[in-house]
């Protein structure tokens, strides 16, 4: 008996659609009415009909099948308890983010982290995710978690030297301890060895200085040297906002990309998060194109994530161009609502919006941005494409559900109408690791219960971690008034 012969084979058959992986073209192309069959290890068959030996056997029609899809900047911690808390808030003096006034007033609890997690986890995966970056505070429970959902995770433990403070709602002021950066990055080199190490195949690690500009030269060179060294990748906070953009400037006379390329440590291997304001950006004042001609003679990676700085205003200017100018770029999700989905069809339109045309990008571009793109920034060719030899990691989408009726062409509607709500199944290594919006290794229903204990813990925690003292009421007063 071969190798092959030993693992249980599952065979899909008669699938209406398979969005497969096409070797002449580089990008995926639809399959109609074809098999796929798959053991543990991988995908064996993808097309026509499979006739070999198989365990188990189910039909799939009027089902798309879709290759996992791959996120590679997300924060879990105490992200999912901030939904719907800052969304209308912003500070003005710092071109109305409000990342560096608020988000570092929302306190969880260490009983709360798992809660955390399983729901930033459940969310993802139920969005069609099968790969994930979580860019996180180590604790306890995160590898386990990780590992427990069944999903493909790269733990990228963050650490820094320097912390944000903003002084009066009008200065953002930065408060250095190397000594303290130096033991994070202790922490989290011990952390990303640990995950590599796991007996898990569906855990990495990634390094992750957390920001650019809250990070020493030699803490940046270093990380990268560790990374090198270890053969994984990096991924960085930068360009991420104007008030970054400006305090850069003041320091280097550079811009972040431009910094980092004296560095020495703009490549292949490293992820940059978010990527946004460019010596080219409209909000910049620099009004040069070096930037981006500098990102892709490295060959580095931005890992798009429009929701959240849409929604303070905010764009990158826009993904078609950073595509044409031959940057690899990825999605990620950052923070809730953690819809990958949400986040591809957000991507298109503020891309289109930026680039003042509906042909600035397609949703191929889109799709292929969420797939291939995500898995060459992780060094990867067998995740983010259905082909034969790549991980079995996709999910089957339900044709028949009335958000993806009528179908002409069932990608389109997917990103453009239906999302998550006609995701049937979510498979990683050829296991079922969610069903009918059902998580099948994490209980989602029992973290939300936490989670809402947990909000009350931080309510409470605001005025303290506050430097002026308001309590959350005098900080995001509710949309509409009480009666």
């Amino acid at each position: 008996m071969t190798e092959q012969m030993t693992k249980p084979i599952h065979v899909i058959r008669n699938i209406e659609t398979i969005v497969a992986f096409d070797p002449q073209t580089g990008g995926h192309a639809y399959l109609s009415d074809g098999d796929i069959a798959f053991d543990e290890a991988s995908i064996l068959h993808v097309g026509g009909h499979y006739d070999g030996p198989f365990e188990r056997e189910e039909h799939g029609k009027d089902t798309m099948l879709l290759p996992g899809l791959v996120n590679i900047h997300c924060h879990s911690d105490e992200e999912p308890l901030s939904k719907g808390i800052f969304d209308d808030m912003g500070t003005p003096a710092l071109w109305g983010q409000a990342m560096y006034e608020y988000s570092t007033l929302v306190e969880i609890s260490e009983e709360a982290l798992e809660a955390s997690l399983t729901i930033m986890l459940g969310d993802l995966i139920r969005s069609g995710v099968t790969t994930l970056v979580d860019i996180a505070g180590p604790h306890d429970k995160w590898l386990p978690t990780l590992v427990k959902s069944g999903a493909r995770a790269y733990a990228a433990p963050g650490f820094r030297e320097a912390r944000w403070h903003v002084e009066d709602s009008r200065r953002l002021d930065y408060h250095w301890d190397s000594a303290k950066g130096r033991e994070a990055f202790a922490r989290a080199l011990a952390c990303v060895d640990e995950a590599e190490a796991h007996p898990s195949t569906r855990l990495g690690g990634i390094l992750a200085p957390s920001q650019v500009e809250t990070c020493s030269p030699e803490l940046l060179t270093e990380a990268m040297a560790a990374a090198r060294s270890r053969n994984i990748p990096i991924t960085l906070h930068a360009a991420q906002t104007m008030a970054e953009h400006e305090e850069l400037l003041r320091r280097t006379g550079l811009t972040a990309v431009q910094y980092l390329d004296r560095l020495g440590i703009l490549n292949e291997r490293l992820i940059l998060g978010h990527c946004i304001f460019l010596d080219s950006h409209s909000w910049t004042r620099q009004r040069t194109e070096i930037d981006m001609q500098l990102l892709a003679r490295g060959g580095t990676t931005v890992a798009h994530c429009p929701v959240t700085f849409s929604r303070s205003g905010m764009i990158l200017e826009s993904i078609g161009k950073y595509r044409r100018n031959g940057i690899n770029v990825g999605i990620g999700t950052d923070t809730y609502p953690y819809n990958m989905l949400e986040e591809m069809r957000r991507a298109l339109i503020c891309s289109r919006i930026a680039g003042k045309s509906v042909h600035d990008i397609k949703t191929a571009d889109i799709f292929e941005m969420a797939t291939l793109g995500g898995a060459k920034a992780l060094g990867r060719t067998d995740i983010g494409r259905i082909a034969v030899g790549a991980k079995a990691d996709f999910s089957l989408i339900d044709l028949n559900h009335s958000a993806m009726q009528p179908v002409y062409d069932p990608l389109r509607n997917l990103l453009h109408c239906a999302a998550e709500r006609a995701v049937q199944a979510v498979y990683v290594d050829g296991q079922c690791i969610a069903r009918d919006g059902k998580l099948l290794g994490l209980d989602y229903d029992g973290a939300v219960h936490v989670m809402r204990d947990a909000l009350v813990f931080a309510k409470e925690r605001i005025p303290a971690n506050d430097p002026r003292g308001r309590s959350l009421s005098e900080l995001a007063p509710l949309s509409l008034p009480p009666k």
